[in-house]
Protein backbone atom coordinates (compact mmCIF):
# COMPACT_ATOMS: atom_id res chain seq x y z
CA UNK A 1 0.00 0.00 0.00
CA UNK A 2 1.24 3.58 -1.17
CA UNK A 3 -0.59 6.90 0.46
CA UNK A 4 -0.58 9.77 -1.61
CA UNK A 5 0.22 12.70 0.77
CA UNK A 6 -1.17 16.11 -0.19
CA UNK A 7 -1.51 19.38 1.31
CA UNK A 8 -4.98 21.71 0.16
CA UNK A 9 -6.87 24.34 1.27
CA UNK A 10 -10.04 24.29 3.16
CA UNK A 11 -12.34 25.08 -0.05
CA UNK A 12 -10.83 22.40 -1.93
CA UNK A 13 -11.14 19.66 0.30
CA UNK A 14 -14.69 18.08 -0.28
CA UNK A 15 -13.92 18.03 -4.43
CA UNK A 16 -10.77 16.73 -3.52
CA UNK A 17 -11.41 14.01 -1.27
CA UNK A 18 -14.50 12.95 -4.21
CA UNK A 19 -12.07 13.17 -7.06
CA UNK A 20 -9.83 10.84 -5.35
CA UNK A 21 -12.22 8.02 -4.22
CA UNK A 22 -14.53 8.74 -7.09
CA UNK A 23 -12.09 9.08 -9.76
CA UNK A 24 -9.07 7.83 -9.13
CA UNK A 25 -9.33 4.29 -7.16
CA UNK A 26 -8.09 5.65 -3.70
CA UNK A 27 -9.24 2.78 -1.06
CA UNK A 28 -9.31 5.32 1.79
CA UNK A 29 -9.13 9.19 2.29
CA UNK A 30 -7.90 10.97 5.37
CA UNK A 31 -8.12 14.83 6.34
CA UNK A 32 -6.20 16.43 8.88
CA UNK A 33 -5.33 19.94 10.27
CA UNK A 34 -1.82 20.63 8.71
CA UNK A 35 -1.26 22.94 11.76
CA UNK A 36 -1.91 20.48 14.35
CA UNK A 37 -0.02 20.53 17.33
CA UNK A 38 1.55 24.15 16.57
CA UNK A 39 -0.23 27.79 18.05
CA UNK A 40 -1.86 27.48 14.50
CA UNK A 41 -4.04 24.47 15.27
CA UNK A 42 -7.59 25.20 14.91
CA UNK A 43 -10.05 22.94 16.33
CA UNK A 44 -13.66 21.65 14.86
CA UNK A 45 -16.16 21.45 17.42
CA UNK A 46 -19.79 19.64 16.67
CA UNK A 47 -22.15 16.84 17.27
CA UNK A 48 -22.73 13.68 15.17
CA UNK A 49 -24.94 14.23 12.59
CA UNK A 50 -24.72 18.01 12.96
CA UNK A 51 -22.85 21.14 11.06
CA UNK A 52 -19.24 21.43 12.52
CA UNK A 53 -18.43 24.99 13.82
CA UNK A 54 -14.70 26.33 13.22
CA UNK A 55 -13.23 29.33 15.11
CA UNK A 56 -12.48 30.71 12.24
CA UNK A 57 -15.73 30.09 10.18
CA UNK A 58 -14.52 29.03 7.42
CA UNK A 59 -16.40 25.46 7.39
CA UNK A 60 -12.75 23.41 7.63
CA UNK A 61 -9.25 23.70 8.47
CA UNK A 62 -7.00 26.56 6.77
CA UNK A 63 -4.98 23.91 5.53
CA UNK A 64 -5.57 20.42 5.26
CA UNK A 65 -3.28 17.15 5.05
CA UNK A 66 -5.04 15.03 2.85
CA UNK A 67 -4.04 11.65 2.68
CA UNK A 68 -5.14 9.12 -0.19
CA UNK A 69 -4.22 5.29 -0.04
CA UNK A 70 -3.35 3.48 -2.80
CA UNK A 71 -2.71 -0.26 -3.84
CA UNK A 72 0.90 0.64 -5.63
CA UNK A 73 2.87 3.14 -6.23
CA UNK A 74 1.81 3.60 -9.92
CA UNK A 75 -2.27 4.36 -8.92
CA UNK A 76 -0.72 7.06 -6.66
CA UNK A 77 1.58 8.59 -8.85
CA UNK A 78 -0.91 8.55 -11.63
CA UNK A 79 -3.73 10.31 -9.40
CA UNK A 80 -0.94 12.65 -8.21
CA UNK A 81 -0.11 14.03 -11.64
CA UNK A 82 -4.12 13.86 -12.86
CA UNK A 83 -5.08 16.35 -9.44
CA UNK A 84 -2.86 18.49 -11.08
CA UNK A 85 -3.86 18.60 -14.61
CA UNK A 86 -7.09 18.89 -13.45
CA UNK A 87 -9.43 21.96 -14.91
CA UNK A 88 -12.54 23.28 -13.81
CA UNK A 89 -15.37 24.54 -16.89
CA UNK A 90 -13.41 27.69 -17.17
CA UNK A 91 -10.17 25.90 -18.21
CA UNK A 92 -8.19 27.14 -15.04
CA UNK A 93 -6.55 24.81 -12.78
CA UNK A 94 -8.91 22.95 -10.65
CA UNK A 95 -6.86 22.11 -7.30
CA UNK A 96 -4.67 25.44 -7.69
CA UNK A 97 -2.34 25.76 -4.96
CA UNK A 98 -2.57 22.20 -3.97
CA UNK A 99 1.04 20.84 -3.44
CA UNK A 100 1.79 17.27 -3.49
CA UNK A 101 3.84 16.71 -0.31
CA UNK A 102 5.38 13.04 -1.38
CA UNK A 103 4.56 9.26 -1.53
CA UNK A 104 4.83 7.03 1.56
CA UNK A 105 4.46 3.50 1.83
CA UNK A 106 2.25 1.74 4.45
CA UNK A 107 3.21 -0.61 6.43
CA UNK A 108 1.48 -4.20 6.21
CA UNK A 109 -0.55 -4.76 9.61
CA UNK A 110 -2.55 -7.33 10.89
CA UNK A 111 -5.64 -4.56 10.98
CA UNK A 112 -7.64 -7.08 12.58
CA UNK A 113 -5.57 -8.18 15.30
CA UNK A 114 -4.75 -3.82 15.77
CA UNK A 115 -8.88 -3.05 15.88
CA UNK A 116 -9.30 -5.93 18.48
CA UNK A 117 -6.60 -4.31 20.55
CA UNK A 118 -8.27 -1.39 21.04
CA UNK A 119 -11.42 -2.75 22.65
CA UNK A 120 -11.49 -4.12 25.89
CA UNK A 121 -14.11 -4.93 28.84
CA UNK A 122 -15.88 -2.16 29.48
CA UNK A 123 -16.66 -1.98 33.32
CA UNK A 124 -20.84 -0.81 33.73
CA UNK A 125 -21.09 -1.80 37.72
CA UNK A 126 -18.95 -3.84 39.50
CA UNK A 127 -20.43 -7.35 38.39
CA UNK A 128 -21.87 -5.96 34.51
CA UNK A 129 -19.36 -5.70 31.67
CA UNK A 130 -19.25 -5.74 27.69
CA UNK A 131 -16.96 -7.88 26.44
CA UNK A 132 -16.03 -8.20 23.26
CA UNK A 133 -16.16 -11.53 21.76
CA UNK A 134 -12.44 -12.38 20.81
CA UNK A 135 -11.67 -11.80 24.84
CA UNK A 136 -12.22 -13.66 28.43
CA UNK A 137 -14.61 -11.77 30.66
CA UNK A 138 -13.08 -10.36 34.11
CA UNK A 139 -12.87 -12.23 36.91
CA UNK A 140 -16.39 -11.33 39.16
CA UNK A 141 -18.37 -10.47 36.04
CA UNK A 142 -21.78 -12.04 36.30
CA UNK A 143 -23.71 -10.75 33.98
CA UNK A 144 -21.67 -10.11 30.79
CA UNK A 145 -22.83 -8.41 27.19
CA UNK A 146 -20.66 -9.95 24.04
CA UNK A 147 -20.76 -6.77 21.41
CA UNK A 148 -18.20 -6.13 19.05
CA UNK A 149 -17.68 -3.07 17.36
CA UNK A 150 -19.99 -2.30 13.80
CA UNK A 151 -22.00 -0.47 12.05
CA UNK A 152 -24.40 0.99 14.49
CA UNK A 153 -23.27 3.58 17.21
CA UNK A 154 -23.13 1.21 20.57
CA UNK A 155 -20.50 -0.92 22.25
CA UNK A 156 -20.32 0.99 25.96
CA UNK A 157 -16.82 2.89 25.08
CA UNK A 158 -18.27 6.53 25.48
CA UNK A 159 -20.19 8.15 28.51
CA UNK A 160 -23.69 8.26 27.05
CA UNK A 161 -23.81 4.58 26.68
CA UNK A 162 -22.42 3.70 30.12
CA UNK A 163 -24.41 5.96 31.91
CA UNK A 164 -27.68 4.19 30.39
CA UNK A 165 -26.58 1.07 31.10
CA UNK A 166 -25.40 1.79 34.94
CA UNK A 167 -29.44 3.30 35.16
CA UNK A 168 -30.71 0.14 33.73
CA UNK A 169 -28.27 -1.91 36.13
CA UNK A 170 -29.33 0.31 39.47
CA UNK A 171 -33.10 0.70 38.54
CA UNK A 172 -33.63 -3.05 37.49
CA UNK A 173 -35.58 -5.54 40.01
CA UNK A 174 -35.00 -8.99 38.78
CA UNK A 175 -38.46 -9.75 41.33
CA UNK A 176 -40.19 -7.76 39.70
CA UNK A 177 -38.82 -7.32 35.98
CA UNK A 178 -40.24 -4.64 33.27
CA UNK A 179 -43.06 -5.90 30.93
CA UNK A 180 -42.26 -3.74 28.71
CA UNK A 181 -38.86 -1.28 27.58
CA UNK A 182 -38.98 0.58 24.53
CA UNK A 183 -34.87 1.53 23.42
CA UNK A 184 -35.75 4.54 20.73
CA UNK A 185 -32.73 5.38 18.60
CA UNK A 186 -31.44 1.66 19.23
CA UNK A 187 -28.09 1.72 17.61
CA UNK A 188 -26.39 -1.46 18.54
CA UNK A 189 -29.06 -2.54 20.48
CA UNK A 190 -26.78 -2.06 23.34
CA UNK A 191 -29.18 -0.45 25.49
CA UNK A 192 -32.16 -3.37 24.84
CA UNK A 193 -29.62 -5.82 25.07
CA UNK A 194 -28.32 -4.60 28.83
CA UNK A 195 -32.60 -4.42 29.75
CA UNK A 196 -33.25 -8.29 28.40
CA UNK A 197 -29.91 -9.06 30.73
CA UNK A 198 -31.90 -7.79 33.79
CA UNK A 199 -34.82 -8.98 32.93
CA UNK A 200 -37.15 -7.28 31.28
CA UNK A 201 -39.41 -8.64 28.88
CA UNK A 202 -41.48 -7.26 25.68
CA UNK A 203 -38.64 -4.93 24.46
CA UNK A 204 -39.04 -2.86 21.79
CA UNK A 205 -36.06 -1.48 19.75
CA UNK A 206 -36.45 0.93 17.08
CA UNK A 207 -34.28 3.43 14.77
CA UNK A 208 -34.21 5.23 11.46
CA UNK A 209 -31.16 3.27 10.42
CA UNK A 210 -31.56 -0.37 8.45
CA UNK A 211 -27.98 -1.22 9.89
CA UNK A 212 -28.85 -0.41 13.12
CA UNK A 213 -31.80 -2.07 13.21
CA UNK A 214 -30.36 -5.58 11.36
CA UNK A 215 -27.13 -5.33 14.18
CA UNK A 216 -29.69 -4.75 17.40
CA UNK A 217 -31.46 -8.14 15.95
CA UNK A 218 -27.74 -9.72 15.68
CA UNK A 219 -26.84 -8.67 18.81
CA UNK A 220 -29.96 -9.56 20.33
CA UNK A 221 -29.36 -12.97 19.18
CA UNK A 222 -25.70 -13.43 20.11
CA UNK A 223 -26.81 -12.58 23.84
CA UNK A 224 -29.83 -14.99 24.25
CA UNK A 225 -32.03 -11.89 24.46
CA UNK A 226 -35.27 -12.33 22.83
CA UNK A 227 -36.78 -8.58 21.52
CA UNK A 228 -39.89 -8.09 20.78
CA UNK A 229 -39.66 -5.93 18.20
CA UNK A 230 -36.97 -4.42 16.53
CA UNK A 231 -37.73 -2.14 13.30
CA UNK A 232 -38.34 1.65 12.51
CA UNK A 233 -39.65 3.66 14.79
CA UNK A 234 -43.40 3.56 13.94
CA UNK A 235 -43.03 -0.07 15.37
CA UNK A 236 -43.27 1.47 18.57
CA UNK A 237 -46.75 1.53 19.95
CA UNK A 238 -48.78 1.53 22.97
CA UNK A 239 -47.11 2.84 26.54
CA UNK A 240 -43.76 1.16 28.46
CA UNK A 241 -42.77 1.58 32.02
CA UNK A 242 -39.28 2.17 30.64
CA UNK A 243 -38.39 4.36 27.74
CA UNK A 244 -34.66 4.94 26.94
CA UNK A 245 -33.24 7.20 24.70
CA UNK A 246 -29.52 7.90 24.20
CA UNK A 247 -29.22 10.32 20.71
CA UNK A 248 -28.62 13.70 20.82
CA UNK A 249 -30.21 17.21 22.39
CA UNK A 250 -31.91 18.47 18.95
CA UNK A 251 -33.73 15.30 17.90
CA UNK A 252 -34.55 14.51 21.81
CA UNK A 253 -36.16 17.80 22.51
CA UNK A 254 -38.35 17.40 18.67
CA UNK A 255 -39.12 14.04 20.30
CA UNK A 256 -40.59 15.11 23.68
CA UNK A 257 -44.21 14.70 22.79
CA UNK A 258 -43.53 11.18 21.20
CA UNK A 259 -41.46 9.71 24.20
CA UNK A 260 -43.67 11.02 26.52
CA UNK A 261 -46.50 9.86 25.21
CA UNK A 262 -45.16 6.44 24.91
CA UNK A 263 -44.07 6.69 28.16
CA UNK A 264 -47.31 4.87 30.87
CA UNK A 265 -48.21 6.50 34.11
CA UNK A 266 -45.53 6.08 36.77
CA UNK A 267 -43.17 5.17 33.90
CA UNK A 268 -39.06 6.46 33.67
CA UNK A 269 -37.88 7.87 30.97
CA UNK A 270 -34.53 8.31 30.31
CA UNK A 271 -32.03 9.74 27.98
CA UNK A 272 -28.69 10.42 27.00
CA UNK A 273 -26.64 11.60 24.50
CA UNK A 274 -26.56 15.24 26.33
CA UNK A 275 -24.15 18.55 27.96
CA UNK A 276 -24.04 19.80 30.80
CA UNK A 277 -24.79 23.16 28.76
CA UNK A 278 -27.81 21.62 27.48
CA UNK A 279 -29.35 20.54 30.19
CA UNK A 280 -32.23 23.50 30.69
CA UNK A 281 -33.54 23.03 27.14
CA UNK A 282 -34.35 19.62 27.65
CA UNK A 283 -35.86 20.21 31.28
CA UNK A 284 -38.09 22.72 29.42
CA UNK A 285 -39.01 20.70 26.48
CA UNK A 286 -40.40 17.90 28.82
CA UNK A 287 -42.06 20.08 31.30
CA UNK A 288 -45.50 19.55 29.93
CA UNK A 289 -45.51 16.13 30.61
CA UNK A 290 -42.89 15.17 33.45
CA UNK A 291 -39.65 16.60 35.50
CA UNK A 292 -36.11 15.72 34.28
CA UNK A 293 -33.44 15.48 36.89
CA UNK A 294 -29.84 14.70 36.08
CA UNK A 295 -29.33 11.22 37.28
CA UNK A 296 -26.11 10.78 36.24
CA UNK A 297 -22.61 13.03 34.83
CA UNK A 298 -19.60 11.45 32.91
CA UNK A 299 -17.16 13.30 31.65
CA UNK A 300 -18.93 16.62 30.74
CA UNK A 301 -22.06 14.40 29.40
CA UNK A 302 -25.31 13.87 31.77
CA UNK A 303 -28.13 11.57 31.88
CA UNK A 304 -32.05 12.81 32.46
CA UNK A 305 -34.75 10.45 34.12
CA UNK A 306 -38.29 11.07 34.77
CA UNK A 307 -41.30 9.63 36.23
CA UNK A 308 -44.45 10.72 34.32
CA UNK A 309 -47.19 11.47 36.93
Amino acid sequence: MIELVLLARADQVDALSDALTDELDALAVTVEDADADTPDEAPIFGEPGMPATLSSQIGGWQRSIVKALFTDEDAATEAATLLLAQDDDSGATLFDDLHIHGLQPVADQDWVRLTQSQFEPVLITSDFWIVPSWHKAPEGATRVMRLDPGLAFGTGTHPTTRMCLRWIARHADLSAPWPRVLDYGCGSGILAIGAGLHGATGIDAVDIDPAAVESSRANAAANGVSLNRVGLPDQAEGLYPVVLANILAAPLKLLAPLLSQHLAPGGSLVMAGLLERQIEDLQAAYAPWLALEVADREEGWVLLSGRRP
